[in-house]
């Protein structure tokens, strides 16, 4: 279970959790991302989610170096709780199957962790990548809330983000799943990640976790890489993916009554976005009026200037 030539000691061990479906071809890239970590992995849980391909194969080569886990199909969420249900490390980290970490991920977080045992999370940039690995672009840079933090920061490799800035965050995160740093205790009693949500799962869980949280830490150099894959589910399908996206968030906002101000606002202009994505894939298939049904919520929710702005843009098309 242990792996690579790290620095640890026993007050940051960091469970790392791989949820895999088919992904025999980049299991192993994953994989290799976290035992060639400078700071080792207190555990590589890797939980096979009922993958018809040979995933269990590549993820059994690495003998027990790694904690394999199999169960029947169930869906990311419920593998990523499964993996942070049975680990024994007082952190978690989370990692895709076609995700890599780069190799002073966990070590960024983990000395900032001893320094200031009080953060309530971490998370930081990352790189989007495409299949052949050429650099698309980067997070905090593509998200108005990263830019903020990195204005904030000046150049410094991290920055504290602070309650009243996670609005912004919450609107529009720029830190990914495979950034986030959690305490084990405070993720299970969060719930974990939701389950029967097809997309936009990761969103919900941090938002919930962002509700009761005051001090975050960020990174501000890229930690990690999400693969852009032209044929994936979101892509193939926008419509259903953004209906999918919307329904999530109507889950969520419907839970924000006990939330501090800042992420119910976070929460209603996220919702509100997600209903104008919803409403641009329509119009770009021609269903011009279940378009504008999409974002009329929003406008009798929020009726302002922002509202009645996205409702002209979705009837000019």
């Amino acid at each position: 279970m242990k792996g690579g030539e790290s620095l640890s000691n026993e007050t940051v061990r960091f469970s790392v959790i791989i949820p895999a479906f088919n992904a025999a071809r980049t299991l192993n890239k994953a994989i290799d991302s976290v035992l060639d970590q400078t700071w080792r992995a207190h555990e590589i849980i890797v939980v096979d989610d009922g993958s018809s391909d040979d995933t269990a194969l590549a993820a059994q080569a690495y003998g027990d170096r790694i904690v394999l886990v199999r169960q029947a199909n169930a869906g990311v969420s419920a593998a990523r709780n499964k993996g942070a249900e049975i680990a024994s490390g007082n952190w978690l980290a989370f990692l895709d199957a076609d995700d890599w970490f780069y190799p002073d991920r966990l070590r960024w977080h983990a000395e900032w962790i001893e320094e200031d045992p009080d953060l309530d999370f971490l998370t930081g940039d990352y790189e989007y990548r495409d299949v052949q690995g050429a650099l698309i672009g980067t997070s905090m840079s593509a998200h108005v809330s990263g830019q903020q933090m990195l204005d904030k920061a000046a150049g410094a490799e991290r920055v504290m983000m602070e309650a009243e800035e996670l609005e912004e965050f919450v609107a529009d995160h720029f830190g990914d799943t495979h950034t986030l740093s959690v305490p084990r205790a405070r993720f299970l009693a969060l719930g974990g990640y939701p389950l029967g949500f097809k997309v936009c799962e990761d969103v919900h869980f941090l938002t919930r976790l962002c509700a009761s949280s005051q001090r975050v830490g960020v990174v501000c150099q890229p930690t990690a890489v999400y693969r852009i894959h032209a044929a994936s589910a979101t892509r193939k399908d926008p419509v259903m993916a953004q209906r999918y996206n919307v329904e999530t968030l109507r889950d969520l906002a419907s839970r924000t009554r006990d939330m501090p101000g800042a992420i119910r606002r976070g929460v209603t202009r996220r919702l509100a976005s997600g209903r104008l994505n919803l409403a641009y894939a329509l119009n770009r298939t021609g269903r011009r009026s279940q378009a504008v049904a999409a974002v009329l919520p929003s406008l009798l929710e929020s009726p302002g200037t922002r509202s009645i702005r996205n409702l002209l843009s979705v009837i000019k098309g």
